[in-house]
């Protein structure tokens, strides 16, 4: 292991470009940076990170989260990115283009995602089939988790100018899967299954495969039990106190769970007919995990939160970790 970036204020996302570098939101400042693999950190300027610092509105849980790169940058060239962001009435995702560390003009694409202070979901990821899934909380007003026509408490699937994407459970609606409390981390395994972290409440964490138009049962149901009633069952759980799953990375063997209230990183093992007991990692030795990602080269780059307010901030202690797995 070792320290790829350091001081970083609260930052929340990443996603890799063309180039190997990695694009990092930071949540509180409403700003992004560029953080090579050898550790240069970089501001990201230009009329879209202006328009960042402007309209973003931190708070809470809200402010600038998910990242994910879209398309272009062959050769070093621009790249269109997607943004994840709480504005002053809704949280909402943007679209611009970065050329090098210079942002141009933003463009929303999607609106009327409901904020609150907690449970804003956030995370953005571009799946195997290219469209863009966006997970979203149920902003602390559950009920919003089973109206399927409220666009809170889901994952969406959506095109990159925002429509519905072509395949959808209903033609019309952005929604893939519903019911979820607060889901903060996606990812794929080579298999094609789609896995997602959600944070439970009071008392069980999940890990879900998500199905299109599956429904994972919240607020009815925390945890397993619900098949019965016609909900998707996680194929794992957690006591809330030992994971807070926020960001997740699929690799070949395994499901990596970043664990903010845990302080780990949790492995899931992959199996030809599921998955295997979770296993821990890194247990206490870095404070509290925000996300993690397969880097280029096959190791994860593994992000720490721990000057948000809720951890125990000390110089230097948000940083991004390169984790080796060989």
């Amino acid at each position: 292991m070792r320290e790829i970036a350091r001081d970083l204020d609260v930052p929340w996302a990443l996603a890799f470009l063309p180039t190997g570098d990695a694009l990092v939101t930071l949540r509180d400042a409403a700003s992004l940076v560029v953080v090579t693999a050898d550790g240069a950190t970089t501001p990201v300027t230009g009329p879209g990170a202006d328009q960042l610092t402007r309209e973003v509105v931190p708070g809470g849980e809200g402010g600038l989260l998910g990242v994910a790169v879209l398309g272009g940058g062959t050769g070093g060239g621009p790249v269109d990115v997607a943004l994840y962001a709480t504005a002053a009435d809704d949280n909402r995702v943007l679209r611009g283009t970065l050329d090098g560390t210079t942002l141009g003009e933003l463009r929303p694409v999607l609106t009327g995602i409901h904020k609150a202070r907690n449970h804003d979901g956030g995370r953005l990821a571009v799946g195997p089939d290219g469209y863009l899934y966006v997970s979203t909380g149920d902003a602390a007003n559950p009920p919003d988790a089973q109206d399927p026509g409220s666009l809170n408490g889901k994952i969406l699937r959506i095109t990159p100018d925002g429509d519905p994407a072509p395949g959808n459970p209903d033609p019309d609606s952005r929604v893939w899967s519903l019911g979820h409390r607060n889901v903060q981390g996606i990812g794929w395994s080579a298999d094609g299954r789609m896995f997602a972290s959600e944070f439970g409440q009071n008392t069980w964490d999940e890990l879900n495969v998500i199905v299109p138009g599956g429904n994972y049962g919240w607020p009815t149901v925390e945890g397993t039990g619900g098949t019965d009633d016609g909900f998707v069952d996680p194929v794992a759980t957690w006591a809330t106190s030992d994971a807070s799953p926020s960001g997740l990375a699929v690799t070949d063997e395994g499901v990596y769970l970043a664990a903010l209230r845990g302080r780990r990183l949790w492995r899931v093992p992959l199996t030809p007919d599921g998955v295997g007991e979770p296993q821990a990692l890194l247990t206490g030795e870095h404070g509290r995990l925000r996300a993690v990602a397969v880097a280029p080269d096959g190791s994860l780059w593994v992000m720490t939160n721990n000057t948000d307010g809720r951890g125990d901030p000390s110089p230097g202690d948000d940083r991004i970790l390169r984790v080796s797995l060989g």
